[in-house]
Parts: structure tokens; C-alpha cells; sequence
């Protein structure tokens, strides 16, 4: 498969952002209305500092009924995803994700935060070139998933 540069490339150049000192309220509201799962978690200096996911909502301030208005989202981002870089191939982010049981990566060129790639764009990645996948695996075996 590809890099994730690839699929970069594709995506919007821009990031659904958020300040780490925003109430988690107005990030869910934010959510809604730019219609994501998730924001990127920036600072004053357009440092990337993690994300903040409704899973993230759901299971660290509404499951334990902390206030959405009081709680703010540097108390409840993630900031310990894995990362890719822009180099890293499709597959190995698969592995990644799967591995740390995450929809997220980030991924990162030295320092310097490039996007997000979440698994459904690895997924439509997948869908986009099955035939290529199929091919190789029919190449290799002379038919699909059976050997010789």
C-alpha cells in the first residue's frame, strides 16, 4: 500500500482545532456543528498537544458526571496516541492502531505536526485499492487466500 503522505494529501489542508483551555462543552458543540469526532488539541503557539475524541467526552467527563461547562479539554484530551510519520506506510498504521486499540494517529514530520489519520481513512484507503491488494495476494498465490 501507500504512505500516509498519501492519503495526507488528500485530506483537507486544514484542522479542526481547539484550545487546550476551551470548556469541553464548547468543543462538543464545536463538534457538532463542523460535523467531526474529534478536534486536534493546539496551544498559543500552534503546538500540537493531543486530541480530544467523543470517546474521550464520554468516558472521562460524562461517564463519571463531571461538568461539561467547568471541565476544560486539557483535562480530558489524550495526549499518549501513538504516532505515525508521513513516511510510514498504510499498513503499518493499521498496526499501529490496532495494537494500541485506537482510531487515531498522528503523524508528525521530525517535530512538526502534519495531520491526522484516523482509520476510516485507512479504511477507505483499503477500499480504494482492493484491486492492487487483490492482485498481489492472487500473484502470490495464484489464486485468492489459497496456496499451492
Amino acid at each position: 500500500m501507500k504512505k500516509i503522505s498519501v492519503i495526507l494529501k488528500k485530506k483537507q489542508p486544514h484542522f479542526h482545532t481547539v484550545s487546550p483551555q476551551s470548556s469541553v462543552s464548547d468543543a462538543l458543540h464545536q463538534m457538532c456543528c463542523e460535523q467531526v469526532d474529534y478536534l486536534v488539541v493546539i496551544d498559543e503557539n500552534e503546538q500540537y498537544l493531543g486530541l480530544i475524541t467523543e470517546h474521550e467526552i464520554a468516558s472521562k467527563v460524562i461517564a463519571i458526571n463531571k461538568s461539561l461547562v467547568k471541565t476544560k479539554v486539557k483535562e480530558s484530551m489524550n495526549q499518549r496516541l501513538p504516532f505515525a510519520t508521513s513516511e510510514d506506510t498504510v499498513e503499518k498504521c493499521m498496526r499501529l492502531m490496532q495494537q494500541h486499540r485506537v482510531r487515531y494517529l498522528p503523524v508528525f514530520d521530525g517535530f512538526c505536526f502534519k495531520g491526522i489519520i484516523s482509520s476510516e481513512d485507512i479504511l477507505e484507503e483499503a477500499v480504494n485499492n482492493r484491486m492492487e491488494i487483490f492482485d498481489a495476494e492472487i500473484g502470490k498465490t495464484g489464486r485468492f487466500g489459497v496456496l499451492n
